[in-house]
């Protein structure tokens, strides 16, 4: 990337102690989170290699990094659809890890009580509504296009318990994962099967 400039230890430091005094003079960007501040910015500190450092807000946001919700480096406020589309960018992107609205708010810099509100108003579900429903959607794909055990998918979308996860698909798609594979498979075939009468 063109401006990838990482802190200086004096910047670093700066950012570790949220020194109030180093405000105005650089502003740093998460690049897991897609979301830039201020030095004095009161969100758990982040790894340093995955720390950039901007002279200003626009080269930031030139860069598609978004202004932080909490410390507004920009001085106005992340409009709530802006600030929802980065929750549901890391979880799509974080889906198989141990997700809670705890971690959810810390990496999108704001309050669990206020981002379990607004993710509601803004898509209609809750976070944990919307992790769930990537997981089963995720799992049904690894169903019908691998033949790896119930259990191993269950784990590969993030649920560890197995029976939970065989519950859980079964609340949302009204059939077990054995059964959905198996309707696939069977509708698979007879796809083919249609496929080769016509040809034939």
């Amino acid at each position: 990337m063109a401006n990838r400039i990482e802190p200086t230890e004096a910047q670093w430091k700066a950012i570790i102690e949220n020194d109030k005094a180093s405000d105005g003079k650089f502003f740093y960007a998460v690049e897991t989170t897609g979301i830039f501040c201020r030095p004095s910015c009161k969100s758990r500190p982040p790894k340093k290699e995955n720390v950039r450092v901007f002279q200003s807000a626009d080269e930031a946001r030139s860069e598609q990094f978004r202004p932080c919700k909490r410390c507004k480096p920009t001085g106005e406020r992340l409009p709530d659809h802006e600030w929802i589309e980065l929750v549901k960018e890391y979880i799509d992107k974080n889906y198989n890890e141990q997700l809670t609205l705890d971690l959810l708010a810390d990496v999108s810099h704001g309050s669990p009580y206020h981002l379990h509100r607004i993710f509601k108003r803004v898509t209609g579900m809750t976070p944990t509504e919307y992790i769930q429903k990537l997981r089963v959607d995720k799992a049904k794909q690894l169903l019908t296009d691998t033949a790896k055990p119930i259990a191993d998918i269950g784990q590969l979308v993030g649920i560890e318990n197995a029976a939970y996860f065989v519950t859980l698909f079964k609340k949302k798609t009204g059939t077990t994962p054995l059964s959905y594979r198996r309707q696939a498979l069977n509708y698979s075939s007879m796809e083919v099967m249609n496929h080769d009468r016509i040809q034939s």
